[in-house]
């Protein structure tokens, strides 16, 4: 394959390898040091591009793809400051164990240090947030066939490495990428680079494949939880945030219909939705139940999978009760227990490990202890159903938008209240619905961009429920919906005009300074901001008004902004007002 110079040479074998590795997506910001790359990306057909102004947002809208496909979505840069603007985003990636392939590029060698303009220090800029550093070597005049292969290996290397074949582990793969000019494709005639032989480009297949396999639960592993879920008939699953796939969901509602344990499901999981449902004991409210002591007596065992759970309800329930054995299973050998309860932790495959356990146990009678919980549960959905449509507020809109929520369909929540919201008052369902939020690092960041790229990636209708603060942090991503051709999200718009997630902790007791310093109104008119970046903008103000906006909107493929303006004090009252409701009712 003829190349113009050794700058082409070196970025066409470079991505022709990604691509053959599995690479579908890469996120590029524009610039001039990262031409090279651009064009070599720009040329493949087997790799769709996503174009971004700004490094923030791309970055975000990268992990959103990944997210959604579990699968290395490659970000591309040029030099300087340009690079620290993905931090953010890796953070989280690393955080949510998301597979990023992050490609910076940079000055060569000798203009390091050296005060030329858009040059700092990028090798291992991302320091442990990143599984693997490489500070790629300079493109060569006439590189031997080794060093062809090396970069190609490279390459490999790096896909497989963001996607979890070194120890199970997803993250972030960082590879920096020097270029000397000229960096557009001119001939230099020192440049042999059309008679490099083993180039590579005539494969049928990946130069170099690289391969892994799932942690298989050992014997020791599997008697131990046998025996422990045989002595013990109390206990429940707790699972965390982090899709651990449909394979796992199947998975762990058998091991929970065998054991007569409870699942408390994280709305994040995947397992709070779906047809099992119907014929597990899955708990989505006890945000709700558990804000007062629950009636019956602690679990025994207490089996956790994925991340911490959102709820700092169930954290603190989980803290105090006096369980005798309380298990950890990590796929990837990952901690995930800030209380450190944790007796035994199981570094295995969690769908493997559910699927052998329930083939080992004979089945039994729910417990009455299980059913009482199942009880609470019922009663709980029944009175907060019956309360949360007596006034309009921001508990009532997430719990409407939930219920009319299309089979299949993605939702976003945008730290920090929405997901809290989401948390309280979704309940399970024999829906397929797919719920996202950046859990990781829990920042308010990006979030707009990372549910446009769900949305990308996944064709389906995409709802991204946001709060005023987290949508104007990320505004600049709202020109993906017209670049990236994403027409399938619908926002929705918790405007409480500030940082109503303040209002939830001690200092709303004190004002001032509270709602100048950290509640921060601003006064926003977001209808401009939808229509600066084409999005339909519809406001209301009461409840059938949001119900006919989202039945029209969700699945018709028209970006639209739902704004619904509430007042964050009253509505805190509100929430406050029916949980004490509804845990009287329980205590009864």
């Amino acid at each position: 394959m003829y190349a113009p110079n050794r700058n082409f040479l070196w970025t066409r074998v470079f991505v022709d390898e990604l691509a053959r590795a599995g690479l579908r997506s890469v996120c590029i910001a524009p610039g001039s040091r990262s031409t090279p790359l651009t064009m070599a990306f720009a040329e493949h057909d087997g790799i769709r591009i996503y174009p971004h102004l700004d490094e923030r947002s791309a970055a975000f809208f990268a992990l959103g793809l990944a997210l959604a496909t579990e699968e290395p979505v490659a970000l591309v840069c040029t030099s300087g400051s340009a690079t620290a603007n993905f931090f953010p985003a890796i953070i989280e990636a690393h955080e949510s164990r998301v597979p990023l392939l992050v490609l910076t590029t940079d000055r060569p060698p000798e203009l390091r240090y050296s005060g030329a303009n858009q040059t700092i220090d990028q090798v291992k800029l991302y320091g442990d947030y990143a599984l693997w550093s490489v500070d790629a070597p300079l493109p060569e005049g006439q590189p031997a066939a080794q060093t062809i292969r090396a970069l190609r290996t490279l390459a490999a290397r790096a896909y497989a490495t963001a996607d979890g074949i070194g120890g199970g582990r997803k993250g972030v793969v960082h590879v920096n990428l020097p270029f000397r000019k000229p960096l557009e494709p001119i001939p230099v005639e020192t440049d042999h680079s059309d008679a490099i032989e083993d180039a590579g480009f005539d494969y049928a297949g990946a130069f170099t494949v690289m391969t892994g396999g799932a942690t298989i639960p050992t014997v020791q592993q599997m008697q131990t939880l046998l025996a422990l879920f045989e002595r013990h008939e109390r206990g429940i699953i707790v699972c965390g945030p982090k899709s651990l796939g449909e394979n796992f969901v199947s998975a762990v509602a058998q091991l929970s219909q065998r054991t007569g344990y409870p699942i408390f499901a994280d709305p994040t999981s995947d397992v709070r939705f779906g047809g099992h449902v119907q014929e597990t004991a899955v708990i989505g409210a006890y945000d709700t139940f558990l804000t007062v002591p629950p009636t019956w007596e602690d679990p025994e065992v207490v089996i956790r999978f994925g991340g911490v759970p959102t709820s700092n309800v169930l954290n603190a329930y989980l803290d105090r009760i006096d369980a005798k054995h309380r298990v950890q299973v990590s796929a990837d050998g990952v901690w995930a227990d800030d209380s450190f309860r944790t007796h035994l932790f199981v570094h295995a495959d969690p769908t493997l490990l559910c699927l052998s356990l329930s083939g080992r146990l004979q089945a039994r009678p729910e417990s009455p202890w299980a059913q009482r919980i199942r009880m609470v549960e019922a009663v709980t959905w029944l009175n907060l159903g019956q309360r949360l449509g007596d006034e309009f507020f921001d508990g009532q809109v997430v719990a409407d938008l939930l219920d009319r929520l299309p089979d299949g369909a993605n939702l976003f929540a945008g730290n920090s209240l929405p997901v809290r919201h989401v948390e309280q008052f979704a309940r399970p369902s024999t829906k397929h619905l797919h719920i996202f939020a950046n859990r990781g690092a829990s920042g308010i960041d990006g979030n707009v961009s990372t549910a446009l790229g769900i949305a990308a990636a996944t064709g389906k209708p995409t709802v991204l429920l946001i709060g005023d603060i987290t949508l104007y942090h990320d505004m600049n991503g709202l020109l993906a919906v017209r670049n990236c051709g994403v027409d399938n999200l619908t926002i929705v718009l918790l405007n409480n005009d500030g940082g109503g997630i303040f209002q939830r902790l001690p200092v709303s007791k004190f004002d001032p300074p509270f709602t100048e310093m950290f509640v921060m109104p601003h006064g926003l008119q977001f209808e401009h901001v939808a229509r600066l970046y084409g999005l339909d903008f519809v406001s209301v103000t009461d409840r059938e008004g949001f119900r006919s906006a989202v039945d029209v909107t969700v699945g018709a493929r028209i970006p639209r902004m739902i704004e619904v303006r509430t007042d964050a004090a009253h509505d805190d009252a509100r929430r406050k007002q029916i949980q004490q409701l509804v845990t009287t009712v329980l205590q009864r």
